[in-house]
């Protein structure tokens, strides 16, 4: 009995659903880009928003994530990439919900968006992209930094 208890006052986190909100890739040089014969810069900006969606436990996570490679001074291709999910959190203190949803969601989400990064690119005409893992724990901590932590989860 007292296992039950127990496993019932855990922290849980459900995903309801997961879903692809903006997806955006340019190539603006084609087909001359994809035979440049050299080592294209490639820069990536990752950041995630959250925000309630119900009373209560249920909020959207966003991941978004931006690459831009360029070769010369000339962009190659721009991708942008919102990907979303919606998740379910039980039995949260409320001094923790914040970093529990900033840093566990995305990190559920990043396999799925990297998969979507590296075939959109690849469709695109280049090599696969290939993000490599995020620490979602660094980039809370400086997100935290910045701003101070307030009782919506948006930025």
């Amino acid at each position: 009995m007292a296992e039950t208890e127990n496993a019932a006052t855990l922290p849980t986190l459900q995903v309801l659903t997961q879903y692809t909100k903006d997806l955006s890739f340019e190539n603006p040089g084609a087909p001359e880009s994809l035979v440049v014969k050299g080592q294209p810069q490639i820069g990536i900006q990752i950041n995630v928003n959250a925000r309630p969606v119900r009373e209560g436990s249920e909020y959207e996570v966003e991941l978004k994530i931006e690459a831009k490679a360029e070769f010369g001074g000339k962009t190659l291709f721009a991708l942008e990439l919102v990907y979303a999910g919606i998740f379910r959190a039980q039995n949260v203190a409320q001094e923790t919900i914040h970093p529990f949803i900033l840093i566990e969601c995305p990190r559920m989400l990043f396999p799925f968006a990297r998969q979507i990064v590296s075939d959109t690119v690849r469709n695109g005409g280049f090599p696969p992209l290939l993000i490599d893992p995020v620490d979602f724990v660094t980039l809370y901590r400086q997100r935290m930094a910045k701003t101070a932590p307030s009782g919506v989860l948006a930025s």
